[in-house]
């Protein structure tokens, strides 16, 4: 049976290539041999070296009511999914894990593997209580499922990043219901929907920023019990080929700040952090500044690696509407992204993933 009836099969997969993430599910039910051809790792491997993989945003986002001009009298906003497509400048609503309908937990963490999208732990909106659920959405079949619960106890504001080339999701720090700083890790298993435990880090790290980079997953910044708030530079990176944590990297970061802006650069070098309205990048272990953040995102909330180029959003100061800005790192220079009135809410967090 022939992909697409009268083309040689070279010719029809091309046509599927190109089809937007969006109509994968419509693509997925026309018929088994459509399905199957969608789900093989061939298929998205020729769409990345032909170039027509598409990259996302995933945000964790406030809803406002469109004309809204200042959220400062939100007091309880309520967080959805949103999705930007920087090629195309599209913004979309997400539809949120059925078990949360009026709204995401607050401060859960979002991570992209493949053509997943796994939403983990925060405070349930209806009870306030830490959250321990996964939900786990296939953009392949615009489904939700719901994933083995996170083990060990409560955990809330927990370093998260995950490794695409094992599809694993790994998890460390936070604190729990006492506000007891946490070294205990986990790594979650998205095929298998399992849960494994790892070695303890070296350090408490609460409020910590989870990166993978260079092959490693990095715990970042963040503080111990008995400095509540008081943020630390150091860094401690967890080798998935030989199970342990590396020893703890004192002066990772440039200065002692939240550490929820830093990302890795995706080129396998370099690194960013939006702090006191600077952009800087750590440049072969060094720091240094290379741009003013534009005013109207000089509150950074989230930012997020693109070929080349940085997605920053956030607000000129606090209960200001969320607007974005892209920076390219070739010519030094910004560039304010059209921000549709429904989407400029709070971004909490977010990820990129490439389907």
């Amino acid at each position: 049976m022939d992909l697409i009836s009268g083309l040689p099969e070279d010719v029809a997969r091309e046509c599927l290539i190109r089809v937007s993430y969006h109509q994968f599910p419509t693509v997925a039910s026309v018929c088994k041999l459509w399905n199957s051809e969608i789900h093989s790792p061939e298929f998205h491997r020729q769409r990345r070296t032909s170039a027509r993989a598409q990259e996302l945003i995933v945000m964790v986002q406030a809803n406002i009511e469109p004309g809204t001009a200042s959220t400062k009298r939100v007091t309880s906003p309520v967080y959805r999914l949103s999705v930007f497509e920087p090629q195309t400048g599209n913004w979309a609503e997400l539809p949120g894990p059925p078990e949360f309908n009026s709204g995401l937990p607050m401060f859960c963490q979002v991570v992209g593997l493949g053509h997943h999208l796994v939403v983990l732990g925060g405070l349930d909106p209806n009870s306030w209580k830490a959250s321990n659920s996964v939900f786990v959405y296939n953009f392949l079949s615009a489904e939700w499922r719901r994933g083995a619960d996170m083990p060990g106890g409560p955990r809330t504001f927990f370093a998260c990043a995950a490794s695409d080339s094992d599809a694993t999701v790994f998890v460390a720090g936070g604190h729990d219901n006492e506000k007891n700083a946490l070294r205990s890790a986990l790594a979650y298993d998205v095929s298998l929907d399992r849960w494994i435990p790892l070695p303890d880090m070296a350090a408490e790290r609460d409020e910590c920023r989870g990166v993978f980079r260079r092959g490693r997953f990095f715990a970042v910044g963040g503080y111990p019990t008995d400095a509540q708030g008081r943020f630390e530079k150091s860094a401690e990176a967890f080798d998935p080929a030989t199970w342990r944590w590396g020893e703890i990297e004192e002066g990772y970061l440039d200065r002692a700040t939240c550490p929820r802006t830093f990302v890795d650069g995706g080129d396998g070098e370099g690194a960013y952090l939006c702090v006191a309205g600077e952009l800087m990048a750590l440049r072969r272990d060094t720091w240094q500044r290379i741009a003013s953040v534009p005013a109207e995102v000089r509150n950074a909330a989230f930012v997020a690696p693109l070929d080349g180029a940085l997605v920053v959003i956030g607000s000129s100061g606090y209960g200001e509407v969320h607007v974005a800005y892209a920076f390219d790192a070739t010519r030094c220079n910004w560039r304010k992204l059209e921000t549709p009135e429904g989407f400029r809410g709070h971004v909490q967090t977010g990820c990129v993933l490439e389907i």
